[in-house]
């Protein structure tokens, strides 16, 4: 779906700029136009600018020859469709118990013995049909919409056998081609450890790398892999393993790393060629520097840590490392069963040391990059995607002044008007 359209009288436009993930202080520097106007031809933005002088002409002269639709924003401010390149979307199943359980102060280990964690939701998600699936993930992306997130990774992981696992992934190709928001697809089949090989880690990847990974990668059925790397569930040897596997079959590589313990999942990241490591609430300086050496982006997390009563992770010291770093929500149905944009731009700004600029850069332009799009989303800019918000504030900064409220007034996606219908 790709459309026509003329954006005018935009009070400012605010974006990062570029095709690649953008580091350091580099961050921190937005192109901001005041009184703008966006022209997006067949789905691409042809014009970015000033609401004056020759280029704006030649561009109001277009879109009058085509009859482009015309949208006119009112003095509103505009910035790019927001990017959420961290989630676990599609589920069957609750765990609200969870959430109270957490509150109370239970751990990761005392929730599992009570029946709770990522095996409750794999049971569900195992017994829901395929049709279940496709009705709960799109009223789940019609959110995203009304958020402003035009593109949004998903990770499979809740099935840990092949059938289940695969049935994830099928479902999430119908959702992207059925409504408006790129679905990025990641095979996480190394999530977690199913009953069936109890204490056996090892044996559960040899079957993961014979079994499943080659189909995933024959049917173009994912364009990532990841694994969660964590003492006791998934350690260095056998996430190496699998992950240099995915790579020799072409899968781009992510990796949940360092979130609970130190483990060194970071720097297995910068040494296997990880696009990006994610949560990273407990990596060694030793290992951030090496994944900014490598180019890894550092996905940051923290609905997670908010819900989970934990510290989050040192984003500013990440950037100011010289990492590229990304936001995201994790959206999942037990540690994080939020997607607040909104909370995230709190968080970030009020606790996590990053100025406005970074944070819309990081769910922006830097989660594209986390998804290997860059050089087609995540910023305003001629030759990407038409992927615009339109926001009820005169000025992008109100994201994180106007704490916790979704400020989204009109979703573009491709040039078509998505949000609201």
């Amino acid at each position: 779906m790709k459309g026509d359209l003329f954006i005018v009288n935009i009070g400012q436009i605010a974006t990062a700029s570029g095709k690649k993930a953008l580091r350091g202080p580099d961050m921190g520097r937005l192109l901001v136009t005041q009184n703008g106007a966006i022209l997006v031809e067949k789905g691409i933005i042809s014009y970015a600018g000033v609401q004056e002088g020759p280029d704006y002409e030649a561009a109001l002269k277009k879109a009058r020859a085509g009859a482009y639709p015309l949208l006119d924003a009112a003095g509103k401010a505009c910035v790019p469709g927001f990017v959420d390149c961290h989630t676990h979307f599609l589920f069957a199943g609750f765990r609200a118990e969870e959430f109270f359980w957490r509150a109370q102060g239970l751990s990761y280990m005392e929730i599992h013995r009570r029946g709770g964690g990522i095996g409750k939701t794999a049971k569900a998600t195992r017994e829901a049909s395929f049709e279940n699936l496709l009705s709960s993930g799109g009223a789940r992306l019609s959110s995203m919409l009304a958020q402003g997130i035009t593109t949004v990774e998903g990770k499979s992981g809740y099935g840990l056998d092949r059938t289940t696992e695969l049935r994830q992934l099928q479902a999430m190709a119908a959702l992207d081609a059925m409504q408006p928001v790129d679905i990025v697809r990641t095979f996480m089949g190394a999530h977690s450890l199913p009953p069936e090989f109890s204490g056996r880690p090892g044996e559960y990847i040899d079957f993961i790398i014979a079994e499943v990974l080659p189909e995933v990668a024959r049917e173009k059925m994912a364009e990532f892999a990841d694994i969660f790397c964590e003492k006791a569930i998934f350690e260095l040897e056998d996430s190496r393993r699998y992950l240099e596997a995915a790579k020799a079959l072409g899968l781009g590589l992510k990796i949940h790393a360092d979130e609970i313990e130190a483990l060194g999942g970071a720097g297995l990241a910068a040494s296997v060629g990880a696009v990006s490591a994610e949560h990273l609430l407990k990596a060694s300086a030793q290992d951030l520097a090496a994944m900014a050496a490598a180019g890894v982006i550092a996905v940051c997390l923290p609905l997670t840590a908010f819900v989970l009563k934990e510290p989050y992770a040192n984003a500013r010291g990440m950037i100011d490392k010289g990492l590229a770093v990304a936001l995201a929500s994790d959206l999942n149905p037990g540690s994080c069963y939020s997607q607040s944009i909104p909370l995230i731009f709190a968080i970030a700004v009020l606790y996590m040391g990053l100025s406005f600029a970074e944070t819309l850069c990081a769910l922006t332009l830097n989660g594209a990059a986390a998804l290997g799009r860059a050089d087609r989303t995540g910023s305003i800019e001629p030759g990407k995607l038409g992927d615009i918000l339109i926001l009820d504030a005169p000025e992008a900064s109100h994201l994180a002044y106007n704490s916790g409220m979704n400020l989204v007034v009109n979703t573009v996606k491709n040039g078509v008007l998505v949000y609201p219908r």
